[in-house]
């Protein structure tokens, strides 16, 4: 058994926040899906996600408590009652489901933006979640063993449909380059360590991202190829998501997801 620490509990919701800022998006393609057979598709990869966000709040409540000696916050606290600056979640999770735009400008959501943005994502997390089945978090080592099988899935998933559109039509094929050279540089925060990731790795409780780097950088290369599609360099930029300083994306994300909680609260049905 681990004793709680801050850390402990920061990469908690790190992990939390992901499943559920991811879910949030993916779930707008829920009755709007290219074809019925992908609208369930996704609706279901949302639902594991959130599922996923789910388990560790609960787990990331029983820390806080541990460490406060307050009775433990719900799930429910963690995803409505939090401000933007509050979440931790990679950038990368938050984009909309459009390339860059200037300000406030808004476009047609781009399926090429999301099938690459979950391709990139369940290809590190079926890395992450596969390492953490070891984790002397039992709690956390659980939800892990679950949430692989679903991350399996998800990458499947993501990466059949890499393919039909890199090597699809020249349109497919543009848009999902583009799609790829917009969201890649986002990785670089998601393999940038910091003193979270260094502290639980120390403790056996967490893994360091950037170990995991080698393992996916292979397995996103070879998809890559057979999707004919090339990687672009990243750049030096960071995103610092999970450092509370969000894109002007996140804030609009957060008053869809929690304007009925924090309009109507304790309400229940």
């Amino acid at each position: 058994m681990t004793k709680a620490t801050p850390e402990h509990l920061a990469y908690l919701l790190r992990l939390a926040d992901n499943a559920l800022i991811l879910g949030q998006r993916n779930s707008e393609w829920c009755g709007h899906g290219p074809i019925l057979e992908e609208d369930i598709a996704l609706t279901n990869i949302s639902l594991d996600l959130i599922g996923q966000a789910r388990l560790l709040y609960t787990r990331a409540g029983q820390i806080e408590a541990e460490l406060t000696g307050q009775p433990a916050r719900d799930e429910d606290h963690y995803a409505y009652w939090r401000n933007e600056r509050e979440f931790s979640n990679w950038t990368l999770a938050e984009l909309p489901h459009y390339g860059p735009l200037s300000a406030t400008a808004h476009a047609d959501k781009d399926y090429a933006v999301t099938i690459t943005r979950n391709f990139l994502y369940s290809a590190l997390m079926v890395e992450l979640w596969q390492a953490l089945t070891t984790s002397l978090d039992p709690e956390l080592a659980a939800i892990a063993a679950k949430s692989l099988k679903e991350a399996h899935y998800h990458l499947h998933h993501a990466r059949d449909w890499l393919i039909r559109l890199g090597d699809g039509t020249e349109v497919s094929h543009r848009r999902t380059q583009a799609a790829l050279d917009y969201l890649l540089p986002y990785m670089n925060e998601v393999f940038q360590e910091d003193a979270i990731e260094q502290a639980v790795a120390a403790t056996g409780v967490g893994v360091s991202t950037a170990s995991l780097k080698p393992a996916w950088d292979a397995l996103v290369n070879e998809v890559l190829s057979t999707a004919t599609l090339t990687p672009s360099p990243t750049g030096a930029y960071i995103s610092t998501g999970k450092d509370g300083e969000h894109s002007e994306h996140m804030g609009y994300l957060l008053a869809e997801m929690q304007s009925l909680a924090r309009q109507h609260p304790g309400a229940s049905w």
